[in-house]
């Protein structure tokens, strides 16, 4: 099967079908290692020959990269199959040399409806190439590439021809140098490329100035430290991708269960007998804490007949929604206690039967709601539903990454998750972009010590990613505007590796 060329998002629609049924996957190389996510959690990972497992009756899917009839060691393993009379199916991918050249922005049969793919690890005329009018796409080139192109030349392409080099094509490693023919020695000098990678040989390489979407994202290539809990952080994460961004998820929260649970007991025997006019949930955490209760109970959704729910913000309506409930009440300004309140209708004794609130919450949640509520007409019974405590240490690789500036930029979501950060990891080095999701944020992270650059327009998660990719674009075009090559934060450190 092809694993296509690098982002794990090109495998094909029946490479995930058959990975999803697969008895063990033979996974040559690491890269492959996130596609592993479309397996059972109990497949087999395996290296090596594996005819054996396939003749047994077990589905093996044998990965490739790009597309394993281009330039593939396979027939060995295909004659193999046949053999031993084991059923086998080639898969086909994404091949790096269509895809590579789109992410790199550069179609290869638009200027001349022609193009060539070349292996240069097997022997090559260079002078029939040369002779190629559209586009030549060159695999396994890298170390000889300065003697390919004064070869192209000698076969009669004129070294002014634009020639583009591209490394690591498709993920957020990405990096592409276009020069020429009679430049490549001069601009490869310094570039540092490894395996794999394509050269790029024709007119077409010149459209990629007004073509480049993937390299010239606004976070593209940043590691970005998400310091969340991890049920938290997933779809935060998956935005920050489609910025260009690498996220890398650290908890600094751990989410328990109260330390007695019986207040939680009484509060949903409460909500089922008709004790509470309105629940409201200020968190996601919240509503998975009632969710477990409620499951615990043999309870559904339809607990919450004839009951008022409120949410604090979008994300906790998202986890309402999953639920199975539709919250009546959302700030439809400021996402917090305060801008509930706000919008918090005052008790009527005609209109309300009853004035009780039920608050399942966090142990060191503020009495801002409380207070407000009370003052409202409403009583409260305020209940831990949860309680969250500081996390274990990250591992010593992330520990040095963010007190040497190896991250390019923190996402705070909340003061406690910059205390629990600089608590259990260190303080992030100066280069590091702080961006934080409210002024209360930011003050707990100057209390710190550290430099606040981003503030989200309004305080949810994906306003505050929103906010970083815009402060990163900024940064791209000021760079661009000087005539200097677009750089990340970490590679503003002292020792960083440049790249010319």
């Amino acid at each position: 099967m092809g694993a296509g060329p690098g982002d794990p998002n090109l495998l094909t629609l029946r490479g995930a079908e058959l990975l999803a049924k697969a008895d063990a996957v033979v996974l040559d190389e690491d890269a492959f290692g996130p596609l592993l996510r479309h397996c059972r959690p109990d497949v087999e990972v395996v290296k090596g020959d594996f005819v054996k497992l396939a003749k047994d009756g077990q589905l093996v899917v044998r990965l490739c990269e790009g597309d394993p009839m281009l330039f593939s060691s396979i027939t060995e393993e295909v004659a193999a199959c046949a053999a031993a009379e084991v059923d086998f199916e080639i898969v086909p991918g994404v091949p790096p040399a269509t895809a590579v050249l789109t992410y790199a922005g550069i179609p290869p049969a638009t200027a001349v409806p022609e193009f060539r793919v070349v292996d240069a690890a097997q022997d090559q005329d260079w002078s029939s190439h040369a002779a190629c009018p559209g586009t030549l796409v060159i695999y396994n080139g890298i170390a000889e590439a300065v003697a390919i192109g004064k070869a192209l030349i000698s076969g009669g392409k004129p070294d002014t021809t634009p020639v583009a080099v591209s490394s690591s094509g498709t993920t957020t490693e990405q990096y592409t140098v276009v020069s020429s023919l009679g430049r490549l020695q001069a601009d490869l000098k310094h570039a540092g490329f490894e395996e794999p990678a394509l050269i790029v040989v024709g007119d077409a390489v010149g459209m990629r100035e007004r073509m480049s979407w993937f390299e010239t994202k606004p976070l593209f290539g940043w590691r970005v430290l998400v310091p969340r809990t991890k049920e938290q952080s997933a779809s935060l994460s998956e935005q920050l991708r489609s910025y260009g961004a690498v996220p890398e998820e650290v908890p600094t929260i751990s989410v328990e269960p109260p330390r007695t649970p019986q207040q939680m007991d009484r509060a949903i025997k409460g909500l089922v007998t008709g004790r509470y006019e309105w629940v409201a949930f200020t968190s996601a955490n919240a509503v998975k804490a009632v969710r477990e209760k409620f499951e615990e109970y043999g309870l559904d959704a339809r607990a919450f007949a004839g009951l008022k729910v409120a949410a604090v913000g979008d994300a906790t309506a998202s986890a309402l929604v999953e639920f199975g409930v539709k919250p009546d009440l959302l700030p439809s300004g400021e996402q917090s206690s305060e801008g509930l309140v706000a919008e918090w209708p005052p008790y009527d004794s005609m209109l309300d039967p009853i004035n009780r609130v039920l608050l399942p919450r966090a142990d060191i949640s503020t009495d801002t709601l409380v207070a407000g509520l009370t003052e409202l007409g409403w009583e409260c019974d305020d209940v831990t539903a949860y309680r969250t405590v500081r996390a274990a240490p990250p591992p010593q690789p992330i520990r040095e990454a963010i007190k040497g500036g190896g991250f390019d930029a923190v996402l705070f979501t909340s003061s406690s998750t910059v205390r629990n950060l600089v608590g259990i990891a260190g303080k992030p080095h100066n280069v590091t972009a702080i961006a934080v999701i409210g002024p209360q944020t930011a003050a707990t992270a100057e209390e710190f010590g550290l430099r606040v650059d981003v503030m989200a327009d309004k305080p949810s998660a994906s306003a505050l990613a929103a906010a970083l990719a815009e402060y990163g674009q900024k940064l791209r075009q000021a760079a661009i505007s000087a005539g200097d090559v677009p750089r990340r934060p970490s590679q503003n450190r002292r020792g960083a590796r440049r790249r010319k």
